[in-house]
């Protein structure tokens, strides 16, 4: 029963997220509960992560199913911790006075906000993974979701580090140019890990491998599968 509770408590801290934005970011710059949010989006997004990875695995097989459900959270949480300590450092040397905790939860809840949105689409991904045998189109509708649900991400996350440190007028202009740039190299670091870590969709041509040769970049790769549904190839 504690269990369940607790899992309830969870799931209300990221509704409270998406339903009343501010006021979630106005407690995030007072430091009220950090520690408590920051274990209930982990949980929340990590499990909606996994969901959403073990669905896009399936296209290939259950091994894949699994590999992507594990793959998929890490994907996210580790581009975060990748990047986390070059927005802090250079934040609080042009005088950001927000801590590390605060940092990291606003960076979490963009995460979470991307993996509340992907579970959103889960069903549709879903019906196309049942009705269609097509890979590269498969593929390619995925990346076009992860490209959306990561730019309204991306949005939340700009506007919520400008109000969290909205009171540290000092840099302020220099930050945000340092954040502007920050996000772009955020993505670059998601989709040089994603590569890294492939294969997450498992072309059904291809045995099973947990993790494939380093060869290549994700844009061609990307740009070919669209060159083959377009018949170009």
């Amino acid at each position: 029963m504690e269990k369940k509770f607790q899992g309830k408590n969870h799931f209300a801290v990221l509704i409270n997220l998406l339903r009343d934005r501010q006021t979630f970011l106005e407690e995030i710059r007072q430091g009220v509960r950090l520690q408590s949010k920051i274990i209930a989006l982990l949980v929340c997004s990590s499990l909606f992560f996994a969901i959403y990875g073990a669905i896009i695995g399936l296209y290939h097989s259950v091994p894949q199913s699994l590999s992507a459900a594990i793959k998929l959270p890490c994907l996210y949480l580790l581009t975060l911790l990748i990047c986390l300590p070059t927005l802090y450092i250079f934040n609080i040397f042009f005088g950001s006075r927000r801590s590390l905790t605060q940092h990291f939860i606003i960076v979490l809840t963009a995460a979470s906000v991307i993996s509340a949105l992907l579970l959103g689409f889960a069903p549709v991904t879903l019906f196309f993974l049942i009705t269609t045998d097509n890979y590269q189109f498969f593929k390619l509708l995925n990346v076009a979701i992860f490209i959306l649900t990561g730019v309204i991400g991306v949005n939340f996350l700009y506007q919520g580090i400008q109000l969290i440190s909205e009171e540290d007028t000092e840099g302020q202009g220099t930050r945000t140019k340092i954040l502007q740039f920050w996000l772009v190299l955020y993505g670059f670091v998601g989709s040089q890990l994603g590569w890294v870590i492939r294969p997450i969709f498992g072309n059904t041509q291809q045995p099973f491998v947990l993790f494939r040769e380093m060869q290549g970049n994700i844009y061609l790769d990307i740009a070919n599968a669209i060159s083959e549904v377009l018949g170009f190839r």
